[in-house]
């Protein structure tokens, strides 16, 4: 059957039909009102519709001897995002008939489940779903169908997981969050390792979450291992924090990738050395290092800093020169690919929104519980991520200039 076109208009004659007598908002939109009404009427409609059609391709059948036909109907109470609406399903005599719009078996519609997910994927708990659906709808929705229409979601996360991946990605960000999953009947902090890629158009994109005990290189090493698997063969910039073999696990998978740590966490790691009266001036002055024009003038903004603060704060120097080599490939570009590069924003901004919708739960009943969330959390942030910088075509003749035959013709 052919779908009706949006933009059609219905005729005046016969919404004056429809709200004759409607005076108030309650006869309108109210529990027993026009619009839930209208509701079940359409779906009742549309259910003799299907049924109409089904017996008259049966009769159409030249190799089917079937005498179908019309049996009645039964009773059915559909859960609606305008409430619980009774309806009467049709049926046929021989009982072939398969309504498409609303199942056998089915109970509820598919714009009640994006409401429940909609819901779940912000953090609320069962029980405030369950409230807020019967003050909204006079729905009433058990626990178990709100874990059922979740856990659907399961599948779509495991294709999620393990979908082909672009052969090069410009930029991946890599971090991780931790969040309080039961173990053995023990309630742990597990470290969400995170990926986002930016591709080839612009576009960020999650690559992955997985699941572990501890943060740590050895794993990331596996989580890189897998980005190879499912197809990344390359990637121009990887930056990540300070985590101790970190660097050595990203050019052990990916050995051409410029490697850059991230100056935000090196600064916050100084200036947690730092007396509150001296912190404005000692970050002022690490500023002139990672602001400088080329490596060359950080060195000496370097060794001012170390002349200056080496007799108060002795170990914020050798910490910056002993990370040297990976805190300042971002200065041999471009400021609009310094911008990308030198921080871990991109990637820590995802996690702090990720971290506002679990902070509401507690722990989590499992891993794949954990996952479930995050993934539907996941989804809502990358709606709002633009396509591509607008300075996109910029960066992107840039890139050409220094990485030459690894980026796309």
């Amino acid at each position: 059957m052919k779908g009706c076109d949006p933009m059609t208009k219905i005729r005046p004659e016969l919404l004056d039909e429809l709200l004759k007598g409607v005076t108030t908002e309650e006869a309108l939109f109210g529990q027993e009102g026009v619009l839930k009404r209208l509701t079940g009427a359409l779906v009742e409609r549309m259910l003799k519709t299907e049924l109409n059609h089904h017996l008259t391709q049966e009769r159409a059948d030249p190799e089917s001897a079937s005498n179908n036909r019309r049996n009645g109907h039964s009773e059915k109470t559909l859960q609606t995002d305008k409430g619980p609406v009774l309806i009467e399903v049709p049926r046929d005599r021989d009982s072939t008939f398969e309504p498409l719009l609303v199942k056998k078996h089915q109970t509820r519609i598919a714009a009640l489940d994006s409401k429940i997910l909609a819901l779940y994927a912000r953090g609320t708990s069962t029980r405030d779903i369950q409230a807020h659906l019967s003050e909204l709808y006079g729905t009433q929705i058990s626990a178990a169908l709100i874990s059922e229409v979740t856990e659907a979601v399961r599948d779509e996360v495991t294709a999620w997981q393990s979908r082909p991946l672009e052969p090069l990605y410009t930029v991946v960000w890599l971090d991780a969050l931790f969040v309080k999953v039961r173990d053995e009947g023990v309630v742990r902090n597990k470290a969400v390792y995170t990926a986002i890629g930016m591709t080839t158009e612009g576009r960020k994109e999650v690559l992955g979450l997985w699941i572990e005990t501890a943060e740590g290189a050895k794993f990331w090493l596996r989580v890189l291992s897998e980005l190879r698997t499912r197809g990344v063969q390359d990637i121009l910039f990887a930056c990540c924090d300070g985590l101790k073999g970190f660097p050595e696990a990203i050019e052990a998978t990916f050995p051409t990738a410029v490697v850059q740590t991230c100056i935000v966490h090196q600064v916050r790691h100084s200036l947690s050395f730092v007396s509150y009266a001296h912190r404005r001036s000692v970050a002022a002055d690490l500023r002139a290092i990672y602001t400088a024009t080329d490596e060359a003038s950080a060195k000496a903004a370097l060794t001012a800093f170390e002349e200056k603060w080496s007799a108060k704060y002795p170990t914020i120097a050798p910490s910056w020169r002993a990370n040297w080599t990976r805190l300042v490939p971002f200065l041999s570009y471009p400021p609009e690919i310094r911008q990308l590069i030198y921080t871990t924003n991109a990637i820590e901004s995802l996690n702090f929104s990720l971290r506002k919708v679990i902070k509401s739960k507690g722990h989590f009943p499992g891993d794949d519980a954990a996952i479930k969330l995050l993934y539907l959390a996941l989804r809502n942030a990358e709606k709002k991520w633009k396509a591509a910088p607008r300075e996109w075509k910029r960066i992107y003749s840039q890139l050409v200039i220094h990485f030459g035959d690894r980026m796309p013709k």
